[in-house]
């Protein structure tokens, strides 16, 4: 059994076939329509998309990390559509864009289930002209005001007591035309309650920028990180 949903805001009833399309290819290294793509524990396809959805798009197929990951590389147990990874993801994302969270916009998933397993896809809309501070950083530096900015954005993700449970300079983009900061990469994270995992998701954050501190040199102090956290200390806690 295949399962699809889709953004109706991006894919029309006209379109739908077109997007499981997508959803059903595996390899666009020789498509007319890849952009590029990314390699982690699988390949993440970036598309041509913009004259069907208005917007170019990113291919992600779900797969296992650590030691379990080499056994049982891409399959999950299945314990309803709203209990898998992809469904999760895209509600979540669909609550960050309601509420003006820059974050990737939720396009399309598909979930193949067969016995007591299934196998997902989502696709994601494209954040264009940006890059991941780990590569800005490595040729400029930031000023305190974007700084500030970041950590703005982390404390309104807070307020919503959104976990990323990933948050690293990796996962945060910066426009190359306007600075604007995007956070990205929601698998895996969720509403949580509380007050406490705030301040170790910061000190997440914080070891990021050491550790490519450390390993490719970026541009980045502790006067960086009070600049971070002053941003994230002024946005008041109901904004």
């Amino acid at each position: 059994m295949t399962y699809y949903h889709f953004n109706s805001d991006f894919v029309s009833d006209s379109q739908q076939s077109f997007v499981k399309d997508l959803l059903n290819c595996k390899d666009f290294s020789q498509s007319d329509r890849l952009l590029g793509s990314s390699t982690g524990r699988g390949i993440t396809w970036f598309l041509d998309t913009k004259s069907e959805l208005s917007i170019n798009s990113v291919l992600r197929h779900y797969y296992r990390g650590g030691l379990f990951g080499k056994l049982i590389k891409d399959s999950y147990l299945f314990n309803g559509i709203k209990n898998t990874r992809a469904y999760q993801e895209f509600k979540l994302l669909e609550k960050l864009t309601q509420w003006n969270i820059p974050a990737p916009y939720p396009l399309a998933l598909k979930i193949h289930r067969f016995l007591c397993f299934y196998q997902a896809d989502i696709l994601l809309g494209r954040i264009d002209n940006t890059q991941d501070l780990s590569q800005f950083l490595q040729a400029s530096a930031l000023t305190d005001g974007q700084y500030h900015a970041i950590g703005q954005l982390i404390r309104q993700l807070h307020n919503h007591q959104v976990h990323h449970s990933d948050l690293n300079i990796h996962n945060i983009l910066i426009g190359k035309n306007d600075g604007k900061f995007w956070l990205i990469d929601f698998d895996k994270c969720k509403i949580q309650s509380g007050e406490d995992w705030k301040q170790a998701n910061l000190s997440r954050l914080k070891r990021s920028f050491y550790k490519e501190k450390e390993r490719l040199n970026i541009h980045f102090s502790e006067k960086n990180w009070e600049a971070l956290l002053a941003g994230y200390k002024t946005l008041a806690s109901n904004e």
